[in-house]
């Protein structure tokens, strides 16, 4: 009897490769779907890639069909908080629209399993700076609006269908495939690991704190940074739970303690060996002064336990990563 399918979309991306690549490296029968908007058709390490839109049912409803797919690990989507701010409907569009039709395309093709890529962004700023599953939700942007309409209709759907899921609200995604066969490729990125090792190598001029009169030990904000390969660990313990029969539930993705962004740059300096040019700058509007998980949940449920909870670990493998990726860029 032939193996039944598991269906990523947005595989070609940053913490969709990762998850793709552990998947394949357990055995599972793969199938990628991604616009490569903004992934990158090598980073598919295993199983077959058809480029597409989740949007697309007729294309969805095929794979699902062709590939005997019992399980969804969903992705694709938009994250750059700034943009859905000034561009909301695209976030609207792609990240609630587009789940939608999945989602239809999943409950008329019998899908058993869905994996959902959320964030911490469905919280805003929560009191005291810690977030915890059951703590309110009062995002802050249209990203986060975005993805909590989108948990909202996989509740719902799984109460009304024989469809399990796992929500896995991300904190700080940091870091790269140890190995370097895999790393965070984002073109314009905004997260602050990865543009602070784009510094060290020179692909950017400076790096920027925004505000250093936060209420915190060093005055910069405070966040909880999990590596990349744990929480595509997550994914894979999460499609286990589902398959044991676990009840549908929501977890949070972080490590429970955070780092300022003061450390980080010095971690990044460490790394590299010479300091970075470190601009100050006034806080933006809607930054907490610290977001930390509450992250006993998922290694109860679960049995997660993190392998990289080091803040040297994640920014040597990140770069690591930058260096590689300045090797292979092409000469002007």
């Amino acid at each position: 009897m032939t193996k039944k399918g598991v269906l990523v979309t947005g595989g070609a991306g940053y913490i969709g490769s990762h998850t793709l690549r552990q998947l394949g490296e357990a055995g599972e029968r793969l199938v990628t779907l991604d616009n490569l908007s903004t992934g990158f058709r090598d980073a598919v390490l295993f199983g077959d890639f058809i480029e597409g839109d989740t949007s697309d049912q007729e294309l969805v409803g095929r794979i699902l069909r062709d590939y005997d797919i019992e399980a969804v690990l969903h992705f694709a989507a938009h994250t750059i908080v700034p943009e859905s701010v000034s561009n909301p409907l695209k976030y609207y569009g792609n990240n609630t629209c587009a789940t939608r039709r999945l989602l239809a395309c999943c409950q008329e093709a019998g899908v058993r399993h869905f994996i959902f890529s959320s964030t911490a962004a469905v919280y805003g700023i929560p009191e005291g700076g810690k977030a915890w599953e059951d703590s309110p939700t009062a995002p802050i942007n249209p990203y986060g609006s975005s993805k909590l309409m989108s948990e909202w209709m996989l509740r719902d759907l799984s109460a009304a269908t024989d469809l399990g899921h796992v929500i896995l609200r991300y904190f700080n995604v940091a870091g790269s495939d140890p190995q370097g066969r895999i790393g965070q490729s984002t073109r314009e990125a905004t997260l602050l690991t990865k543009v602070a090792c784009e510094a060290a190598v020179g692909k950017r001029e400076s790096v920027a704190i925004f505000g250093t009169d936060y209420p915190t030990p060093d005055g910069t904000g405070v966040r909880d940074y999990i590596h990349v390969e744990d929480l595509a660990a997550a994914h894979l313990r999460a499609l286990d739970y589902l398959r044991a029969g676990g009840a549908s539930t929501t977890l949070n993705c972080g490590y429970g303690h955070g780092y300022s962004v003061r450390e980080v740059l010095d971690a990044v300096e460490r790394a590299n060996g010479k300091p970075l040019n470190i601009i100050e700058q006034g806080r933006r509007p809607g930054d907490p002064p610290q977001l930390i998980a509450g992250a006993g949940r998922i290694r109860r449920e679960l049995g997660w336990e993190p392998r990289y909870d080091d803040l040297d670990t994640i920014v040597q493998t990140s770069l690591a990563w930058e260096r590689r990726l300045l090797k292979a860029a092409p000469c002007a």
